[in-house]
């Protein structure tokens, strides 16, 4: 018993500093969040109008489903831990993207940071479930979800939506679910494909693991 106890502590001994490296940032890990959160502020920015024009028509036609269009301001979080993998990657990255687009101007302000925040945190948290091991499709898919997830709840405070009933909450949260997913989860993992596929991810596990 004794023994193996002994062989036991070893092993955890060895595997220690493996795993403290791969959750450790690099001084390159920190510049490539900030250029991806500063590439996702810009596009947040660009679909301020085009999105919020859809979600506005959407919500006309059904009140909840302007939800299906909020998708695109979910992907900053899957996008940097795909890229990443590093804890903190997906709430940073969103973060950091949230703060470009209220920089830039949009009609959200300060509560965009606050967004940015809920939406990189239920990114995060997905990752998190899979220990920061899993980095494939569905878990990316998932990551979006996460991302939708944490929008809705957070503008059940924020926007009111929690005294607009039942219904509405139900279709809102599956269309933002159902948005992130496809516009965040699944757009992220093709955009880190095609990044790796050109080789500037080469410092990166999901560069030199492009095949995942």
């Amino acid at each position: 018993m004794t023994s193996n106890l002994t062989n036991n502590q070893l092993l955890d001994d060895q595997t220690a500093p493996a795993r403290a490296s791969r959750h450790s940032w690099r001084v390159v890990d920190i510049v490539v969040a900030a250029v991806l959160g500063v590439a996702c502020g810009l596009i947040f920015f660009a679909w301020n109008s085009i999105g919020y024009a859809w979600f506005t028509t959407m919500d006309a036609l059904t009140p909840g489903l302007g939800g299906i269009a909020a998708g695109i301001w979910f992907l900053g979080g899957p996008l940097g831990m795909l890229i990443i993998r590093k804890p903190g990657a997906a709430i940073l990255v969103e973060l950091i993207g949230a703060i470009v687009s209220a920089l830039l101007g949009n009609v959200w302000g300060i509560t965009t940071l606050y967004s940015g925040l809920a939406q990189g945190l239920g990114a995060e948290l997905v990752f998190a479930l899979f220990a920061y091991r899993n980095f494939k499709l569905p878990v990316a898919l998932l990551a979006g979800a996460g991302a939708g997830l944490g929008a809705w709840t957070l503008e059940l405070f924020t926007s009111g939506n929690l005294a607009k009933g039942p219904t509405f909450l139900a279709i809102y949260l599956t269309s933002t679910v159902i948005s992130g997913i496809v516009l965040a989860g699944g757009v992220a993992h093709l955009l880190s494909k095609a990044l790796a596929g050109t080789g500037v991810l080469d410092r990166f596990a999901s560069g030199r693991d492009a095949g995942n």
